[in-house]
């Protein structure tokens, strides 16, 4: 069975300003449960445009801040067992997302290779790398807490299989909703060139 890394850089200001300082291409890492990533698991931010209120999400990758992104992905082969358990710890984090955040100052601390405790606080690349050691997947020889985005493109074990933007990805593996989207959106334009014409004919 196969999982997937999802690294992503979004041009927001604050990813903008972690890229001037790690000099790395991608500074966002995801989990994806399947190759279309219609099941996306990070910690980022809560509301999109609030970078300082994060935590557990989902992401939605159809969505404007991801969908525009840069990205790197790269497929993960596991075992059924250990896909199982990643499935129970998800569900663990979704069931209690409430209690998490966004461990800001972990990120902070990373250039020190010092662990800031915050109890349940995580970083994106942190909560990757801990989600798939606690499924029993061994990637990275390091601690959590100093795991970057960037150290997921060294591992051994996953290989690249997508590198450009994230919408071109979506068209490539799901055709079928761009499809729909651009009917909806023809739908839409001819209501409301409908709408103008009537109005104009009841001048």
């Amino acid at each position: 069975m196969n999982v997937y890394l999802l690294l992503t850089d979004t041009g927001t200001v604050f990813s903008t300003a972690i890229k001037k300082y790690t000099r790395k291409p991608y500074n966002h890492a995801s989990l994806a449960l399947d190759q279309q990533l219609t099941e996306v698991y990070s910690f980022a931010r809560k509301k999109v445009y609030n970078p300082f209120i994060g935590g557990f999400v989902q992401e939605d990758v159809t969505k404007h801040l991801l969908n525009e992104a840069s990205c790197e992905i790269y497929c993960l082969t596991i075992t059924p067992l250990q896909y199982e358990h990643l499935q129970l710890i998800l569900e663990q984090f979704e069931w209690d997302k409430e209690q998490y955040k966004y461990n800001l100052l972990g990120v902070l601390a990373i250039p020190l290779r010092r662990d800031i405790y915050r109890e349940n606080a995580y970083f994106c690349s942190q909560f990757v790398a801990y989600v798939i050691g606690e499924a029993g997947i061994s990637l990275i020889d390091k601690p959590t807490h100093l795991i970057t985005p960037d150290d997921f493109r060294q591992c051994e074990q996953v290989e690249l299989v997508y590198e450009g933007k994230v919408q071109d990805y979506l068209i490539q593996e799901k055709p079928e909703l761009y499809l729909e989207q651009e009917a909806t959106l023809r739908e839409a334009l001819h209501h409301f060139f409908k709408q103008c014409q009537k109005r104009l004919e009841w001048k």
